[in-house]
């Protein structure tokens, strides 16, 4: 029975290992057409790409902050070494940019390392502190984060997709513009906010429209999931610890019964 219990464990890992393994270049899950881009963190051993978060910093600074916050992400945490990985002083400097209000004393003040990033200015705009997380399922057949296993298909491709799904129709409604998204599958109020060279990059990238999009969306998941990393690694020794004991037992469970089997062999 446990070499069963062992055996299919195997086979559980390893599907769910294949499950991770990128998947066809679009998939529709109830909410348009969202695209499979192929992110370093994806998969059982991926991990950040530190230069690509700081990539999506800048893009989320320039481009994202003017309406959507980012309150549940210290600043501090921008120097984390599995993250962006900042220097004290440069996280300082930049926290140093945005201002916050004091709870002791209730006066504004330029930001510092313990204190979060700004709300949401817009009530329109959500929060992207869990953005990434809260679409890594959609809607339909393959929802409830089945997309996350079969099809290899997250949060941050739904929000890349988004940013990339603009294809041009407008429509004026209740004196109010709505954009077209082909990723929403419906029309939105937000307008495009990504063009060819809107920001320029640090690190020299050239800043196409599709790398400001899966640059600010890995940033985006980061945000979300500040210890992925660390939990993959975690769970990577688990399932090594597990399958030693399930062998360790299998041989124990052997051994044990050994004299006996061979007894009721000779008494047969």
């Amino acid at each position: 029975m446990i070499r069963h219990i062992a055996l299919s464990a195997l086979s559980a890992i390893t599907a769910a290992t294949l499950s991770l393994a990128p998947a066809p270049a679009h998939a529709a899950g109830g909410v348009g057409e969202i695209t499979d881009f192929q992110f370093s963190f994806e998969g059982p051993f991926g991990s950040y790409d530190r230069a690509q978060l700081q990539r999506g910093l800048q893009v989320y600074t320039e481009v994202c902050a003017a309406c959507h916050g980012l309150q549940y992400v210290p600043f501090r945490t921008l120097t984390q070494e599995t993250g962006p990985a900042l220097s004290p002083d440069a996280m300082r400097a930049y926290a140093a940019d945005f201002e916050v209000q004091d709870r002791e004393t209730g006066d504004w003040r330029p930001a510092g390392g313990p204190d979060h990033f700004p709300q949401s200015m817009m009530e329109t705009a959500p929060d992207l502190s869990l953005m990434a997380k809260a679409r890594i399922g959609f809607e339909g057949p393959y929802g409830l984060g089945i997309n996350q296993f079969l099809r290899g298909m997250g949060g941050p491709e739904y929000i890349a997709s988004f940013l990339l799904g603009y294809d041009g129709r407008e429509e004026f409604q209740a004196g109010a513009m709505f954009y077209y998204n082909t990723a929403y599958d419906g029309w939105v109020s937000m307008a495009p906010v990504l063009w060819e060279d809107g920001v320029e990059y640090a690190d020299g990238t050239p800043a196409t429209v599709e790398q400001q999009a899966q640059d600010v969306a890995a940033f985006l998941m980061w945000a979300a999931e500040p210890h992925l990393t660390e939990r993959k690694r975690a769970g990577f020794i688990g399932v090594v610890l597990l399958a030693l004991l399930a062998s360790l037992l299998y041989l124990t469970n052997k051994r044990l019964w050994a004299p006996v089997k061979q007894k009721a062999k000779e008494e047969s």
